[in-house]
């Protein structure tokens, strides 16, 4: 048998990583804007579309950022969003809860486009 203190203690902590999951930003729609600035490879993007919903507290504007540009899952959902765009198709996205791209937009984790 467990002892009741750890077995707090672990539920907390589970409880804690669960909460993050679930409070990262999410929306549907459809790409409505996207910049890229040459300065600094800032990458980031609008959607027309539902409401962002569960946006963490530093999401203060209605756009995404692409956390880093150049990393292969930047480069992937950087051409996700081309396409879509070009294709006048829905995605949905999900953030990471956090803003460290830039300060006051959500760092996206991931972009899916379903074709139905």
């Amino acid at each position: 048998m467990l002892n009741p203190t750890v077995s707090k203690a672990f539920l907390f902590a589970f409880s804690l990583c669960l909460s993050s999951l679930t409070s990262a930003g999410q929306q549907t729609g459809f790409v409505s804007a996207l910049h890229v600035r040459a300065s600094d490879g800032l990458t980031y993007f609008f959607l027309n579309g539902s409401a962002m919903a569960d946006a963490p507290a530093c999401a203060t504007h209605g756009y995404w950022m692409i956390k880093d540009e150049t990393s292969k899952a930047g480069e992937r959902q950087y051409a996700l969003l081309l396409a879509a765009a070009a294709a006048k198709k829905e995605i949905s996205v999900v953030g990471m809860n956090s803003c460290s791209r830039w300060s006051d937009g959500e760092d996206v984790n991931a972009i899916t486009w379903s074709n139905p």
